[in-house]
């Protein structure tokens, strides 16, 4: 088994992946929704939202295993984070990097993985968006290119926690109690210090006790995710076709 190697920017990817403040988190509606899509988009029995630490992989979405995390050195997301571009394996058993690995030759018995990295504005790869089956095969293109589209919304959802936790820092550091909040009268967002506007709900769960989860809606799905629509017409027919109403 190879191992694998350490980012020489390890320290600043560390530092990016930290200021998430996900790590150890409780699961969540919108990741989980990018894994399930994932899964059935590419019909695959495991999906993962995998974020490399230190020393571990620890899952923040998951589809089809029950583990939290691995070790780093068992991690194929932990090659995945040397490139920009996804790594695809499509049979692990023939890879020279993954033959012997305890995750090929044991649970969950990895024979493609499809990781794609999760990249900032820096260029920092903190993890993957990967699939994971049992059977050797490949991704089509539709499902490369929606992969490609989920891993990035994966990554907007982080930058918009990282902001949405640096606005409540700056709301408790504030003294003046006589201070205003200044909203859009179009889109509800709320506007911070700094200038810089954020999605009332994070504003409200910092003043209130209301709770809030998120997902994707159905017109965002549209909107956004239109090969993922396609995909699912697809599915569908095709299981009325094999099971025609009588």
């Amino acid at each position: 088994m190879k191992k694998p190697e350490i980012p020489i920017n390890e320290s600043e990817r560390l530092k990016a992946l930290n200021e998430y403040r996900i790590l150890g988190t409780k699961p969540e509606e919108n990741y989980d929704d990018i894994t399930k899509i994932a899964s059935l988009t590419c019909g695959t029995p495991i999906a993962l939202l995998s974020l490399v630490d230190s020393n571990r992989q620890w899952f923040k979405a998951k589809v089809g295993i029950e583990a939290e995390e691995t070790v780093r050195d068992w991690s194929f997301c932990a090659h995945a984070i040397h490139s920009s571009e996804p790594l695809i394996v499509e049979d692990a058993l023939k890879d020279e990097r993954f033959f012997d690995n305890p995750l090929v030759r044991g649970e969950p018995k990895i024979r493609l993985y499809a990781g794609f990295p999760l990249q900032n504005d820096e260029n920092l790869r903190i993890g993957t968006l990967c699939v994971i089956d049992r059977e050797p095969h490949g991704l089509s293109d539709t499902q490369f290119n929606i992969m490609q589209s989920l891993s990035r919304q994966a990554v907007a959802f982080l930058e918009l926690r990282k902001r949405s936790i640096n606005l409540i820092e700056s709301f408790c550091s504030h003294t003046d109690e006589g201070s205003f909040i200044s909203t859009c009268s179009y889109c509800r967002k709320a506007k911070d210090t700094e200038g810089h506007w954020q999605h009332l709900d994070q504003y409200l769960s910092t003043r209130t006790n209301l709770n809030f989860s998120h997902g994707i809606c159905d017109a965002c799905i549209e909107e956004h995710f239109p090969d993922v629509l396609e995909v699912w017409e697809t599915e569908k027919k095709s299981k009325d076709l094999q099971n025609p109403t009588p």
